[in-house]
């Protein structure tokens, strides 16, 4: 098992003062890889464990995020708890927190203490907008930070901005997290020095919206909500077949468009027609180019359009439901166990060596309290 992927991170101690959705990301990450990650929990537990009960009783939130850690109950106002949490950390190779800025401080417990104490601890400090700035001492969740960045005006039908169906800024926070510990783990073992690192919510999303930012800054162009249209690209979006279900097209080269012309849409000279013949084209004139392609596709049901496409090799996916998504044929599970049952999650999406990863228990609230009190008091 030395040389298993699960057990990659064998040995190292990661202490995780985390609550909510982008520390336990990344803290699930690393135990996912075989670190020991000891979940430090307030007296009624991380607030995510009760925002829903639909796995077998647990939070579907909870259940995918803290799979394969341990759960101990520290109330950090209390002294006795405190100098076990500080006992705890002086034995960490990797500390990450989120709670509200300054509130670790008030605790008495200082990052750049910790590292002067030992220089080869990396801490991850995450937050909603960063320590610095005039927002860095407000609070920050998902969906808000959705519309600070600008997704949510972007995102959704033209009639109105969306909100992202999944925490996608959580998600990219604690995937940013976890790539700058794991860079911080491979510096470490050629220096043999930690590091600080910060990460906010805000600032991992605003990564992401580079691509309208710089079309917008740059180019002068006005981002509209597309729907289910790509925004610069056309034809790219969803259309409807004769069963009336939507299916999504992406034609992303002029080879592809001829293609799609001639051996669907029976279009064979449309190619050369000054309103179609080049991307740009198209896009400016997308409602009579969907008119047609909607008039070929509603002849048809979905999985016969589907096989059209297949066979000119041109790019498409169903608009499915979870129903249908639940069912895909190339989904992956992953069993977890929880008090309740054992849960079937959705594979993490890295295959290593062909091998499915193995994942660890759901802790219940406090459930490794007591050995970890003996272990670190």
């Amino acid at each position: 098992m030395a040389n298993s992927p699960n057990r990659d991170l064998d040995g190292l101690l990661v202490i995780s003062l985390e609550q909510a959705v982008a520390a336990p990301y990344a803290a699930s990450r690393l135990a996912d890889a075989g670190a020991r990650v000891i979940k430090v929990e307030r007296p009624e537990g991380d607030f995510a464990r009760g925002y829903d009960a639909d796995a077998h009783g647990h939070s579907s939130y909870f259940v995918w995020l803290n799979r394969g850690k341990e759960s101990v109950v520290l109330d950090l106002k209390q002294l006795d708890d405190l100098q076990i949490f500080k006992q705890m950390l002086s034995k960490a190779d990797v500390f990450i927190q989120n709670l509200m800025p300054g509130a670790l401080e008030r605790l008495g417990v200082s990052m750049l203490d910790l590292r002067a104490e030992d220089p080869g601890l990396i801490t991850c400090d995450i937050s909603g907008y960063g320590a610095s700035g005039p927002f860095a001492k407000m609070k920050a969740y998902d969906f808000l930070v959705q519309a600070e960045v600008g997704l949510a005006q972007i995102t959704g039908a033209p009639e109105e901005p969306g909100r992202v169906g999944v925490s996608i800024c959580d998600i990219a926070a604690g995937m940013t997290a976890h790539a700058a510990i794991l860079q911080a783990l491979v510096a470490k073992g050629r220096t043999g020095q930690g590091r600080a690192i910060e990460v906010s919510l805000f600032h991992a999303l605003a990564d992401w919206m580079n691509v309208p930012y710089l079309q917008h800054h740059y180019g002068g162009r006005k981002i509209h909500r597309p729907g289910l249209h790509h925004p610069t690209i056309a034809p790219y979006g969803a259309y409807l077949c004769g069963d009336d279900r939507m299916l999504l097209i992406s034609i992303q080269n002029e080879r592809e468009w001829v293609r799609l012309c001639t051996e669907l849409l029976d279009a064979p000279n449309m190619p050369s027609n000054p309103k179609f013949d080049s991307n740009v084209s198209r896009v400016k004139n997308r409602i009579e180019l969907d008119t047609i392609i909607n008039g070929v596709f509603k002849k048809y049901s979905i999985d016969e359009v589907a096989q059209k496409l297949q066979t000119a090799q041109i790019a498409f996916g169903r608009l499915n439901d979870m129903d249908a998504f639940g069912q895909h044929p190339q989904n992956r599970f992953v069993a977890v166990r929880t008090s309740g049952g054992d849960v079937q999650l959705l594979s993490p999406g890295a295959v290593v060596n062909g091998v499915l990863p193995q994942l660890g228990d759901v802790p219940d609230l406090g459930q490794h309290s007591a050995n970890i009190r003996r272990e670190f008091n």
